[in-house]
């Protein structure tokens, strides 16, 4: 009896080190990694072993000068209860600035792409004060397409009448990604209006 009191004491220790030895190794990943893209695997890892512990290895990612690289390091710090991370993410969503950089209309638009990461980066959150944010991008030709899905995600049903009303937009596009993410709510009040399209 006291072998398996002794053993049900040290099981959760145990597991708790494997946990942070787990986590130790994904920062190293992270640090590595500088593919953004591939960085935010390792950022999702992360959040998953709520190990807090990790949030000062990270902290100077929060300031890197890669904006999608900082929202990556916002998504671990929001994720593991730092209030700094989410609005990182915001202020990404936010940044239409170029940093200097000239932009032409036939090239890749970085700005563009960072903004749409951050919207993204909302919806792996799931954190509902995003969606209030979120609802007016909705109609910002340069983000819209990454919206609806960052609210389904977040679950929150004050979404489903702007979701509607997207069902409205001239942009087919826009349309069937509104019906996923309704059907991501279970939004039924939304049937009439899918049926009619």
């Amino acid at each position: 009896a006291f072998s398996l009191l002794l053993l049900a004491a040290i099981t959760p220790i145990a597991a708790q080190n494997l946990t942070h030895e787990a986590a130790v190794e994904l920062v190293r990943q992270f640090k590595a990694q500088r593919n953004p893209l591939l960085q935010v695997d390792v950022a999702r890892k992360l959040v998953a072993l709520k190990d807090s512990s990790v949030l000062p290895e990270l902290e100077p990612y929060l300031y890197d000068e890669s904006r999608m690289t900082r929202g990556n390091a916002a998504l671990v710090s929001a994720g593991l209860g730092d209030h700094r991370g989410f609005q990182i993410i915001v202020d990404i969503l936010n940044d239409k600035s170029t940093n200097g950089r000239e932009i032409k209309a036939s090239t890749i638009n970085p700005v563009r792409d960072d903004r749409c990461f951050a919207a993204h980066l909302l919806g792996d959150l799931k954190d509902p004060r995003a969606v209030p944010i979120l609802i007016p991008l909705l109609k910002d030709p340069d983000v819209s397409f990454m919206v609806p899905w960052s609210l389904g995600e977040i679950g929150d049903k004050s979404a489903i009448p702007p979701l509607i009303e997207t069902l409205g937009d001239k942009n087919p596009d826009m349309r069937v990604l509104a019906i996923y993410a309704l059907q991501t709510l279970n939004a039924k009040q939304a049937l009439p209006r899918i049926r009619a399209l």
